[in-house]
């Protein structure tokens, strides 16, 4: 079953990152105050990234990496890859398909 890791951008302009198997739900779950400590007090979120992974496993390895990454290199992610009606300057790039996000170092797949 694919599993998404994402990224929020909250009302504060601050970052954050997790991951899901229904990112659309989560979101939901995040502005309904039910979500995680970190945005329940920076609401309403916007879903600006998500990146489609092949098991939760794998869901968690980059949402651990993408933690890790600095504000800058979040941005430069955002930029390459947004999430479908993302905010700011991740809207202004073409929309892309989740289904076709592939995992970083494997091309997307032509035939999906």
């Amino acid at each position: 079953m694919a599993s998404f890791c994402y990224i929020l951008q909250c009302a504060d302009g601050s970052y954050y990152t997790g991951w899901s198997n229904d990112p659309q739900r989560r979101v939901k779950v995040h502005n309904a105050g039910r979500g995680a400590r970190y945005t329940r007090s920076r609401r309403p979120v916007q879903l600006v990234y998500i990146e489609e992974l092949p098991d939760p496993a794998s869901a968690m390895r980059r949402e651990r990496q993408i933690k890790g990454m600095a504000r800058s290199q979040k941005e430069k992610l955002i930029q390459r890859l947004p999430a479908e009606g993302g905010a700011g300057k991740a809207a202004a790039g073409p929309k892309r398909d989740a289904s076709r996000i592939s995992p970083p170092g494997r091309p997307p797949d032509p035939n999906p």
